[in-house]
C-alpha cells in the first residue's frame, strides 16, 4: 500500500505523513444606511463626533467560510513526501516528493501562482539535487528554499544541505564544516537567529527514531553537535518565546503523539554562539539513546513514468548499516513536556487527518475531513503556547466544504494565512480526466487566519518568566514598549506640563443608565439629545488632553475631519458620546498600539473598542480586540461580548460568545451584563438555542454527559496532563482557573 502524503516540519504538515473610510463630514456620517446627525458647533463651543450606528446582526449570514479554487496548467500527481512551502510574492512551490501511483521520486519543483491559480514547472539550474521525498524545505530571508535531508528511490537516508534561490531559480551546495548530522527523513526543521535546528525524523536501514536536535550556522555553514531531546517523525516544530516546540508525530511504537515538547534556548552559550568546529567527538554528536528500535513500512519500488525527468547528481550520504549505542548527552536548557488526554476543546489526533501550523504562538491544528471522519466531525483548535490551553475556533461544518480530501497545508511567513492543498473525491469531477479526481493536487482553500482573531506573528511573545496562567495575561497584545512606552507618558497630561494641544471630552461615567449604554436604543439618539449633552456640563466627563499630531498620524477619520477644517479645526476640542472609559482606552490605544490588560483591564472597556474599531475602521484595533476578547471570554463578560460582537458585525466572535453563553447558561443570566441587554438583544440571545432546546438539571445532567452534552462538540471528561523536567504544578486560583488540566 502506498504511503499517505506529507510535508516536512519545517512546513506546516499532517501528523499522519499525509498529506470606503467614513465621510469626511460630521453631519452625514452613516452606518448601516441609516443617517447620524450631528453637530458642527455648540454653546461650549466644543466639536461632536457622532454617535455609533446600528449594525444589526447579518440575519442569514453563516460568517466567514473559506473559499475553494480550482487551479489550472501542470497540476501535480498527489506527490507523497513533498515539500510545500509558501515563499511570498502570492506563489507556492512545491518540491521533490513521489507519485502515490507510480512511486516514481522526483527532484522537480513546481510553482503554483496564487493570482492566476496557475501550476508550472519551474527550468532550474546549478546543482540540481537528487530525487528525495520526506525532507524539509525552510524559506530563508525571504527568496531562498533550504532544502535538507530526506530520502531517495534506493533508501538512502541523506544529509546534504541544498540552497535553491527563488528569484534566479539557480541551486547552490555550500561547503559545510562541523559534525554533519546522521541522515534522516520526516524529521522538522525550524529557523532561528540564522540557525537552523533539526529535529528528530527517521533513519538507517531498521528506520531508527532519532531523537537529537542540533542547528547549522547560516553565517559560516557550520554545524553543531547533537543533543539529545525528544523521539518523533513527521511531528512539527516551531520557535516561539525563545523556545523549540515539537508537537505531535509518531513515535517508536508507530503511536500517533498528543503532547507537546519544549525546550529553553534562551541563557545557553550552547545554542547562543556559533558552534567550534573540530572540537567534538563525531560519533558522539551521532549516537542514539538507546537501542530499541521499530520497523517502519517497507520503501516504495521504484520505476513507473512520469511527464518529469528524475535528475540525481547531487552528493548523497549514506547511513552506517549498524546502530550506534553511544548516547548523545542531553540538550542543554531545560526540557518540558505536556500530555492532553481529553477535554472539551482538544482534537484526537487518532481520527482524521491533522494538518498543524504556528502563528502568533499559537499551534493550529486543522482536522479535516477522512474516510473516517465526515466534515461536521473535523474542526480548526488552536492551543496558546503560554497557557498551554486549547480552544476551539471553528466547526468543521464552518470551514470545509464536503467532496473534498486534503493533502498539504503551508502558512505564510506573517501567520496569517493558510493554505490547504488537496483535490475532490466526487468522480463527477469533469476536468480531471478519467479517474483524475483522486491523482492530482487541483484545488487550494486559503484560510484568513485573523478572521479568527489571530494577530500573526509580528508581534513577538512576553518572555517565559512574565507569562502567567491567569486569564487576564494569556492575551498575545503586548504591554506598550519602546516609542509606545515614551508616548505613553505623555498621554493626557495638562498643557502646561505635557505639551498637549487637543481637547477630548465622552460621556461621564455614571449619568447615563448602563443599560442604556449598550443599548441600540443609544445608538440611534437623537439630533436634540446630542444637543443636551454639549449644552450640560454635568453630562460631560472631564477632558482628555492629547496631542493633535498624534491623532493625524493614528487615526485616519480624524485626519480627514480636520484637514476638512470643520468645527473642531477651530475650536481644538472634539465630543465623543461614548463612555468615557471606553473613549479613554481608544485614545491611549492610539499612543500605545496596545490594548494590553495592563493598558486597559477591563473587558466591558474591550468591548466597546472593538464596536469603536467597526465605526472608525480601524482594522489594527478591530483585531486586537477579537483576540483578547475570544482568549478572555468569562460568565461574567459573555453577554456584554456577544453584543458588541454583533453590533461590530464580528459574526465568529459573537457565534463563539453565543456558544459560551448557552453552555454556561444557569450562570450567565445570573450576571450584571445579562440584565442590562437590551429585551431585543435578551430576546435574540434566546433564540440561539435549538428549536428542540431544553434545559436540564440536577440528575438528568448526569445522563446527558455533565456539560459535555451540548451541541458545540464540548466533552464530558476532563483534560489530564503530566510534566517532566522542572514543570511546576498550579496553586491557589491558578488551579481553579485550569480545572480541565491535571499535573503531575
Amino acid at each position: 500500500m502506498a504511503q499517505q502524503p506529507s510535508t516536512p516540519a519545517g512546513t506546516p504538515h499532517s501528523i499522519f505523513g499525509s498529506g470606503a473610510g467614513p465621510s469626511s463630514s460630521l453631519n452625514q456620517i452613516t452606518g448601516g444606511g441609516a443617517l447620524t446627525p450631528g453637530s458642527a458647533a455648540s454653546s461650549n463651543n466644543t466639536f461632536l463626533m457622532p454617535n455609533s450606528p446600528i449594525k444589526g446582526r447579518l440575519n442569514g449570514n453563516d460568517g466567514y467560510r473559506p473559499k475553494v479554487t480550482r487551479t489550472l496548467g501542470q497540476r501535480p500527481a498527489c506527490l507523497v513526501n513533498a515539500s510545500v512551502t509558501y515563499c511570498g510574492n502570492n506563489q507556492i512551490y512545491a518540491f521533490g516528493g513521489f507519485d502515490q501511483y507510480t512511486d516514481e521520486v522526483y527532484n522537480h519543483v513546481l510553482r503554483l501562482d496564487m493570482v492566476s491559480h496557475q501550476w508550472s514547472l519551474v527550468d532550474n539550474y546549478g546543482d540540481i539535487p537528487g530525487v528525495r521525498m520526506g525532507h524539509t524545505a525552510t524559506l530563508y530571508q525571504g527568496d531562498k528554499l533550504l532544502i535538507f535531508g530526506g530520502e531517495n528511490e534506493h533508501r538512502t537516508y541523506l544529509s546534504d544541505l541544498i540552497i535553491f534561490d527563488l528569484k534566479t531559480a539557480h541551486w547552490t551546495q555550500p561547503s559545510v564544516s562541523g559534525p554533519i548530522p546522521k541522515g534522516r527523513a520526516r524529521h522538522a526543521a525550524v529557523l532561528h537567529d540564522d540557525k537552523l535546528f533539526v529535529v528528530g525524523g527517521i533513519t538507517g536501514h531498521n528506520n531508527y527514531v532519532l531523537d537529537d536536535i542540533c542547528y547549522l550556522d547560516l553565517k559560516t555553514f557550520t554545524w553543531s553537535r547533537a543533543w539529545r531531546f525528544v523521539g518523533r517523525f513527521d511531528h512539527s516544530a516551531y520557535l516561539w518565546g525563545d523556545r523549540v516546540w515539537v508537537f505531535g508525530g509518531l513515535s517508536e511504537d508507530m503511536d500517533k503523539i498528543g503532547d507537546i515538547w519544549w525546550l529553553d534556548l534562551k541563557g545557553s552559550p550552547a545554542f547562543d554562539s556559533a558552534p567550534a568546529f573540530g572540537s567534538l567527538d563525531r560519533q558522539t554528536a551521532l549516537g542514539r539513546m538507546s537501542g530499541s528500535s521499530r520497523s517502519m513500512p517497507p520503501p516504495p519500488p521504484t520505476g513507473g513514468s512520469t511527464g518529469y525527468a528524475a535528475n540525481s547528481s547531487s552528493a548523497q550520504v549514506n547511513p552506517p548499516s549498524f546502530q550506534l549505542t553511544t548516547s548523545p548527552p542531553l540538550a542543554p536548557g531545560t526540557i518540558s513536556s505536556l500530555k492532553f488526554v481529553s477535554g472539551p476543546h482538544i482534537p484526537a489526533q487518532g481520527s482524521g487527518m491533522h494538518f498543524h501550523v504556528y502563528t502568533s504562538g499559537n499551534l493550529l491544528d486543522f482536522v479535516t475531513p477522512a474516510a473516517t471522519i465526515t466534515p461536521q466531525d473535523c474542526s480548526l483548535s488552536s492551543l496558546e503556547l503560554d497557557s498551554l490551553r486549547w480552544q476551539k475556533l471553528a466547526e468543521g461544518r464552518d470551514i470545509f466544504k464536503p467532496g473534498y480530501r486534503w493533502h498539504y497545508c503551508t502558512i505564510n511567513e506573517d501567520g496569517t494565512k493558510a493554505w490547504l492543498l488537496g483535490c475532490p473525491t466526487d468522480p463527477t469531477a469533469t476536468d480531471l480526466g478519467p479517474g483524475g479526481f483522486e491523482e492530482y493536487l487541483s484545488d487550494i482553500m486559503e484560510i484568513d487566519l485573523s478572521r479568527y482573531g489571530l494577530l500573526g506573528n509580528g508581534y513577538s511573545p512576553e518572555p517565559p518568566s512574565q507569562t502567567t496562567r491567569q486569564s487576564a495575561e494569556r492575551t498575545l497584545v503586548q504591554v506598550s514598549k519602546g516609542l509606545g512606552a515614551d508616548l505613553a507618558k505623555l498621554f493626557n497630561e495638562p498643557p502646561e506640563t505635557g505639551m498637549t494641544d487637543f481637547t477630548i471630552t465622552a460621556l461621564k461615567d455614571g449619568e447615563w443608565d448602563e443599560d442604556e449604554l449598550i443599548s441600540s436604543s443609544m445608538m440611534q439618539t437623537s439630533h436634540q439629545q446630542q444637543e443636551k449633552w454639549l449644552s450640560s456640563d454635568t453630562n460631560t466627563s472631564p477632558p482628555i488632553h492629547v496631542h493633535k499630531l498624534i491623532l493625524l498620524a493614528r487615526w485616519p477619520h480624524f485626519a480627514r475631519l480636520y484637514n476638512a477644517q470643520m468645527a473642531e479645526f477651530h475650536t481644538k476640542k472634539m465630543h465623543i458620546p461614548e463612555p468615557y472609559t471606553v473613549v479613554k482606552a481608544f485614545l491611549y490605544y492610539l499612543y500605545t498600539d496596545s490594548i494590553h490588560p495592563k493598558d486597559c483591564a477591563e473587558l466591558n472597556d474591550v468591548a466597546g473598542l472593538l464596536v469603536i474599531s467597526d465605526l472608525y475602521e480601524c482594522p489594527h484595533l478591530r483585531l486586537l480586540c477579537v483576540n483578547r476578547l475570544s482568549k478572555e471570554l468569562d460568565v461574567d463578560h459573555a453577554c456584554i461580548i456577544w453584543h458588541c460582537a454583533g453590533v461590530a458585525r464580528e459574526e465568529w466572535l459573537r457565534r463563539c460568545a453565543a456558544n459560551f453563553c448557552l453552555l454556561h447558561w444557569g450562570r450567565v443570566v445570573r450576571t450584571r451584563g445579562f440584565l442590562q441587554l437590551p429585551r431585543s438583544a435578551l430576546v435574540e440571545l434566546s433564540q440561539e438555542i435549538d428549536m428542540e432546546g431544553r434545559v436540564v438539571g440536577g440528575e438528568e445532567l448526569e445522563y446527558v454527559g455533565g456539560l459535555g452534552g451540548s451541541r458545540f462538540g464540548f466533552g464530558g471528561v476532563a483534560r489530564k496532563a503530566s510534566v517532566s523536567s522542572n514543570q511546576t504544578l498550579p496553586t491557589g486560583s491558578e488551579a481553579d482557573e485550569n480545572e480541565e488540566m491535571e499535573m503531575t
